[in-house]
C-alpha cells in the first residue's frame, strides 16, 4: 500500500487492485487502472494533471481525446444532429419517474454546449439551468442567467427537483465529492438520473475496454459501483433497468459508435427497438441506478 493511500478505493476506501497498464493515445503517457474488489470501483491512480489540455476547444471539436464527440457540431445544428435521440431520451426518463412543468427546476451537472438544457427549456417549458468547468462558457451566453459558475452553486443549494449528469461522473477524480455536491443541489425527493459506462461486462478485458480513455475516462463504474457512491452521498438507488426512453439515449449511442453525426431517412428506417434493447444486452448501459435525494 502507498503511504499517501493513493491505491485505496475512492468510494469505499478498501484496498484495490492493480489491474494494469493503459496507454493514452492523445497523451502519450502509461496510466495505472486499479479496482475495488468490493465495490467495483475502478479508477486512474495516475489522471494527467494539467485539465486545461484536455478540455480546451480541441475537445468540444471533437479533436481532442474522445474523437467521438463534437459539440460544436450539435450547437449549430440541433435539429439534425443525432444527439436529439439522447436528448429526448433523457427526457422521457425523467417524464417516467415524475411531472415536470413551469416551475420544475433542472440542472444538467456538466452541460458542455448547453444543448440538453435548451431542449428542456423548449420542450419541457421548464426552468433549466446548466453549469460545466469546460472551456464552453462563450458557447453558453444565451442562457443567460441560467448558466451557473462555481460561485453560483452554493446559493442555488436545495433548490432543484431535477439534476442529470450525462457522462459526466466518468472524467471526475473523486466521485464521492461530486456527488455530495449534486446532493446538496437537489431538493429533497429530487431526482438525480447520470449516465457513464457500465464497466461490469468488460470486468474480465477491461483494459481492452473502448470506452476506458485514460487521459479523460478516469473513474470506471459497475452498478454496484454507483449503489454503494448513491448510498454514502445521501442518495436512495433505484435500479429501473430499461424504461422509457432507453431506446432513445441507446440510439443515440449507437449512433455515435458509428461516428454518425445526422439524422437520416435511412437511419429512422431500422428497427430500433429490437436494435438497442439488444446492444443493451451486451452494454448493460441502463443496469445503472438513478437516485433520489434523502
Amino acid at each position: 500500500m502507498t503511504r499517501d493511500g493513493s491505491d485505496l478505493c475512492k468510494i469505499c476506501q478498501s484496498p484495490t487492485e492493480f489491474v494494469g497498464i493503459r496507454k493514452g493515445k492523445y497523451i502519450r503517457e502509461d496510466f495505472e487502472l486499479r479496482r475495488c474488489p468490493s465495490c467495483r470501483f475502478a479508477f486512474i491512480t495516475n489522471p494527467y494533471q494539467k485539465v486545461e489540455d484536455l478540455y480546451g476547444s480541441d475537445y468540444y471539436a471533437g479533436k481532442g481525446a474522445d474523437p467521438l464527440v463534437d459539440y460544436e457540431f450539435e450547437l449549430r445544428c440541433p435539429n439534425i444532429t443525432v444527439r436529439q435521440y439522447e436528448w429526448r431520451g433523457i427526457k422521457r426518463v425523467v417524464l417516467d419517474c415524475m411531472p415536470v412543468n413551469e416551475s420544475t427546476r433542472w440542472l444538467d451537472f456538466g452541460c458542455g454546449t448547453g444543448g440538453l438544457v435548451r431542449y428542456c427549456r423548449d420542450q419541457l417549458k421548464c426552468q433549466a439551468f446548466g453549469y460545466d468547468m469546460g472551456d464552453v462558457h462563450g458557447h453558453l451566453q444565451d442562457l443567460g442567467e441560467n448558466l451557473l459558475t462555481d460561485k453560483d452553486l452554493e446559493r442555488y443549494e436545495g433548490t432543484f427537483d431535477v439534476v442529470t449528469a450525462i457522462e459526466v461522473l466518468e472524467h471526475v477524480l473523486d466521485p464521492v465529492s461530486d456527488l455530495r455536491l449534486i446532493r446538496s443541489l437537489l431538493k429533497p425527493g429530487g431526482l438525480f438520473f447520470c449516465t457513464t459506462g457500465n464497466a461490469q461486462p468488460f470486468a474480465k478485458n477491461i483494459l481492452d475496454w473502448p470506452y476506458l480513455i485514460p487521459e479523460i475516462h478516469i473513474s470506471l463504474f459497475e452498478p454496484s459501483s454507483l449503489d454503494a457512491a448513491f448510498r454514502k452521498t445521501a442518495f436512495r438507488p433505484e435500479f429501473a433497468g430499461f424504461r422509457p426512453g432507453f431506446e432513445d439515449i441507446m440510439r443515440f449511442k449507437i449512433l455515435k459508435n458509428l461516428h454518425i453525426r445526422r439524422t437520416g431517412w435511412w437511419e429512422r428506417m431500422l428497427p430500433w427497438g429490437v436494435l438497442t434493447r439488444t446492444v443493451d444486452r451486451i452494454y448493460r448501459v441502463s443496469a445503472h441506478p438513478r437516485g433520489w435525494a434523502i
